[in-house]
């Protein structure tokens, strides 16, 4: 749903921006008489509840329980997200806080570290940063011999991180194929991912096949292929910072639940992955809210998601909060989307 889908006169929507400001300031329901008292025009607590009535009915409010005060529902909340909601400008000493990810960060992984603790310390839940490492790029390839039989792939990334995997060899491989395979990898496949590595292997075996032997060509296509098989498999890298930002203010054994939950969700690295798939169509920041996150439904959190990029804009991993529905969006919004610039500044 969009904040086009529903069209409020003004009178409704002062009402409706106060029950849900009341909510993400108190998590509480507010009544018809606290509205009526602090509306900007007179309307009385008899008339606030004809307005409130509408709102039901187009199900932004509910009534949590017999009183008569309302909260907003998660279809309200994206409503007043994409409708109603001035995102505020992040003052000069919060731009600096996120700026302090960059400085003297030795490697991106530090970076991104500091990006979680900074996106939790901005806000009442857990700051997040998920890298896709099977879409990181390639820099150098190198086979090395171990026992017969059996060789090293090392892996170098363009943001310095190594990895390696053991492969068994052809039989009757030379020993001279370990360095010729490593030196066709690096003049052929620099620069690219895993994936678009196997894809220019495969093109190029079939242009050059005289020019390397036969179980050179073999050795190749094995490195390649023992890669891209745990690259698949390869869940990323998950960085979670101030869970316990999540179970301050927890208030009823339902809420204390649903952050459990959320906690547990968190472990699952597997399902966090998806996170890609829904942010890295889109510019700039994404936000779920409530049942219509998929990912978390079950604990009734909000996600306020940004991709950072490299230099080619290719999207290598995704940050931002999870947190309460009740979440400060206006303040925020603007932060997760700044961060993911200052991170995409850093990845070469």
């Amino acid at each position: 749903m969009t904040g086009e889908a529903i069209e409020l006169d003004e009178r409704s929507r002062d009402i409706f921006r106060q029950i849900v400001e009341a909510y993400l300031a108190t998590g509480e329901p507010i009544g018809s008489r606290s509205i009526s008292r602090n509306l900007p025009h007179k309307l009385s607590p008899a008339s606030v509840r004809n307005v409130m009535s509408d709102l039901e009915h187009l199900g932004l409010i509910f009534a949590p329980h017999t009183s008569a005060g309302r909260l907003p529902t998660d279809r309200g909340l994206r409503f007043f997200v994409d409708a109603l909601l001035s995102v505020g400008e992040l003052s000069a000493e919060e731009r600096s806080g996120i700026e302090a990810v960059a400085q003297g960060a030795d490697a991106v992984d530090t970076a991104l570290t500091r990006a979680s603790q900074v996106l939790s310390g901005l806000s009442s839940g857990a700051g997040v940063v998920l890298t896709a490492t099977h879409d990181l790029r390639l820099k150098h390839i190198e086979f090395v011999s171990l026992d017969p039989g059996k060789a090293l792939v090392v892996l170098v990334s363009d943001d310095g991180s190594v990895e390696n995997r053991i492969m068994d060899l052809p039989p009757g491989l030379p020993p001279s194929a370990l360095q010729e395979a490593s030196n066709y990898l690096n003049a052929h496949i620099r620069g690219a991912t895993v994936s678009e590595a196997r894809s220019i292997i495969a093109l190029r075996a079939e242009e050059e096949r005289e020019q390397l032997d036969r179980l050179t060509s073999k050795l190749i296509e094995q490195g390649i292929a023992s890669w891209s098989d745990a690259s698949a498999k390869d869940t990323g890298s998950l960085i979670v910072h101030g869970r316990a930002n999540l179970l301050q203010n927890v208030g009823v054994r339902e809420d204390l639940d649903r952050v459990r939950q959320l906690l547990d969700d968190l472990e699952t690295k597997r399902e966090l992955m998806q996170l890609l798939s829904l942010t890295e169509d889109g510019e700039g920041v994404r936000i779920f809210i409530g049942s219509e996150n998929k990912l978390f439904s079950l604990s009734g959190s909000s996600l306020i998601m940004s991709p950072y990029r490299d230099p080619n804009h290719r999207t290598v991993g995704v940050l931002g909060i999870i947190g309460p529905t009740r979440l400060n969006y206006a303040k925020i919004i603007p932060a997760v989307d700044y961060t993911a610039q200052v991170v995409s500044r850093l990845i070469k």
